[in-house]
């Protein structure tokens, strides 16, 4: 039989502390681990992407401006569309070289409803598309806007 020691027994464990690394941002972004996080109940922070799927490509600035020039007005003011100059500019160059509207919409990406949209005089000229159309179409368009 083994002899053991009169004296008080002791345990001189350490503790061992495990930490799990730190998730990096696109990991966070991951399905798996989201719907990981979920069903453990854990705390999911979500965002609202403010304009996701719009092609404005508008910065804060213009839009407190825009806020601003609303909250100014008097009365409700119906909103600029495309001039007749313009849609006729847009329309005429784009048959001289030969495009659809399609093709048209796919070389400024956006989509073919948005180029049918300036044609017809529908649309709220947005500077960025128009310039856009001036560079494929090689035509001057915005300084044909009467305000």
């Amino acid at each position: 039989m083994p002899v053991r020691s009169t004296g008080g027994i002791r345990q001189e464990w350490e503790p061992v502390v495990l930490h799990k690394p730190k998730l990096k941002a696109q990991d966070l972004r991951d399905p798996k681990v989201v719907n990981q996080a979920l069903r453990t109940g854990a705390q999911v922070q979500t965002v609202k992407k403010f304009d996701a799927g719009l092609n404005k490509k508008t910065t804060a600035a213009s839009a407190v401006v825009n806020v601003r020039k609303l909250d100014e007005a008097a009365e409700p003011a119906a909103l600029e569309k495309v001039p007749v100059e313009v849609r006729q500019a847009i329309q005429k160059a784009r048959i001289e070289k030969k495009m659809s509207q399609a093709d048209l919409a796919k070389l400024i990406n956006e989509r073919p409803q948005v180029v049918a949209e300036y044609e017809n005089g529908k649309a709220v000229p947005n500077q960025l598309v128009l310039a856009k159309m001036e560079k494929i179409l090689g035509v001057k368009l915005r300084g044909k806007i009467h305000k």
